[in-house]
Formats: C-alpha cells, sequence, structure tokens
C-alpha cells in the first residue's frame, strides 16, 4: 500500500517506494497536486509524476535510474552531418532554427500527440497546466527545431541548479528531436551542468548514450548538483563554431 498525500503533505522517502517484487517499481505515492512548490519539491528528491487520465497523481523514484553524462551524448555520423547544416542555416538566415524558450507550451503538447503503436499519453492537461507553470517561475524549458516558420521537434525539461530533468521529446520530421536534444545537451554541458535525468530504462535512450545508475548514487550527484547557483542564459550555442 502506498501513502496518499494530501496538499500539505510531505514526500516519503524515497527508500520506501515499491520494488519489482510489488509489481510497481519505483512507485513511492499518490496524490496531492501539480503546483509548482510541489513538483520543484519532488524533483529536488528525486520524485517525478507519471500517471494517465484515469489515475489520480502517481509519483516515483525509480531504481535503477536513467541517466544521461551531457559529455556522452552519441551522435551518429549522418546526424552529424544533418547538425552541421542545421548549424549554417543558424547562422545564414537559412529555413532551419533553434530555439530556446520560445514556444513551451507548443512543445509540451507535441509531446502529448499519439504516436504510432501507443494508447493515450501521460502529458495530460493537468500536466501541462502544471509545468506551464514551472516555466513561467523559471524552471522548465524548452529546446525547439523550426523549419520555414513551423514547430518540427523539441524536447523540454526542469532545471534546478545545474541539474536537468529530462521530460519528453517528439518529431513531425525525421531526427528532429535528436537535433532539439543536441543543442540542449550541448547548451547544458558549456553551462556546467553534468548529468541530465533520464528516469526510466528505454532502448532509445541507451542507444543516445544514457546509462543505468542506482538510485543511491544518482541521489548523491543529483543533490551536489541542485546545490549549485543556475546561472544561465538561455540562449541555443552553436555547435560547430569554427565553422567544421
Amino acid at each position: 500500500m502506498i501513502p496518499w498525500l494530501n496538499a500539505d503533505s510531505p514526500f516519503p522517502a524515497v527508500e520506501s517506494a515499491l520494488t519489482e517484487a510489488d509489481g510497481a517499481a519505483g512507485l513511492l505515492a499518490a496524490g496531492a497536486d501539480l503546483s509548482p512548490q510541489r513538483l520543484l519539491l519532488a524533483y529536488r528528491n528525486g520524485i517525478f509524476p507519471w500517471y494517465s487520465d484515469d489515475q489520480p497523481i502517481l509519483w516515483w523514484s525509480t531504481d535503477p535510474r536513467m541517466v544521461l553524462a551531457t559529455d556522452a551524448l552519441v551522435i551518429s555520423a549522418s546526424l552529424r552531418k544533418t547538425l552541421k547544416k542545421i548549424d549554417r542555416s543558424m547562422h545564414t538566415g537559412g529555413t532551419w532554427q533553434i530555439r530556446f524558450d520560445s514556444a513551451f507550451e507548443a512543445v509540451m503538447r507535441a509531446c502529448a500527440e499519439p504516436r504510432h503503436g501507443a494508447a493515450g499519453t501521460w502529458i495530460t492537461d493537468e500536466i501541462v497546466a502544471g509545468y506551464t507553470g514551472l516555466h513561467m517561475q523559471g524552471h522548465a524549458h524548452s529546446a525547439e527545431l523550426w523549419q520555414d516558420g513551423l514547430l518540427v521537434g523539441g524536447a523540454y525539461g526542469v532545471c534546478i541548479g545545474k541539474m536537468f530533468y529530462g521530460e519528453s521529446m517528439f518529431a513531425r520530421v525525421t531526427d528532429a528531436s535528436k537535433i532539439a536534444l543536441a543543442y540542449l545537451v550541448h547548451f547544458l554541458r558549456r553551462q556546467g551542468v553534468a548529468m541530465i535525468d533520464c528516469q526510466q530504462q528505454t532502448s532509445h535512450l541507451a542507444s543516445l548514450g544514457a546509462a543505468p545508475v542506482s538510485r543511491a548514487e544518482f541521489l548523491a550527484r543529483m543533490r551536489a548538483a541542485v546545490a549549485q547557483p543556475e546561472i544561465m542564459h538561455w540562449q541555443p550555442l552553436p555547435l560547430f563554431p569554427n565553422g567544421l
């Protein structure tokens, strides 16, 4: 049995989360709300919300935890060619453009769109409202790929101190989410962010260079990162400043 949280309830210790033997590994609690204050408290403690429309708010702290080191992003040869083309376009007024935080809610809505082979979405209207509130407070950010003035790919997440928590990505053209992610990771690395939380293990994340670590290790590294001052100017940096 997991605890039910009221508006003023603290989170239980993450070590009390259910295990694989319980049938819902990582499930910690249910209830409360998605106010910016509650979300920030959750992330500072290594907890994240994940649930569907027909469920109450469910809070998770998985073990192991999937993380992406910002110096470990895997970029294929073909993607590198595409990134060089995007970089040139950005600096010559071409059809491609990378932006940060210019359409945060639109990125979330795009991430919530139905995907092939998937039923429904966990990015509910309640989730969109909660994270848009975080964005308005400067804690949630989006990386966006635009083509001819149209939003074609992006990613979003939460940033506290020098810690970034990735949430979701979308693509409407080939490799669009990977392109947005590459610029986001490059920016974060240059700003002193060493680790991105990817929450759960998937083969797609593994193909991008993410790897699992124990919850204890994740929490130790995360707490050190969130304790650092967040001094970032959210503007995409060129990937190939020397033109190579």
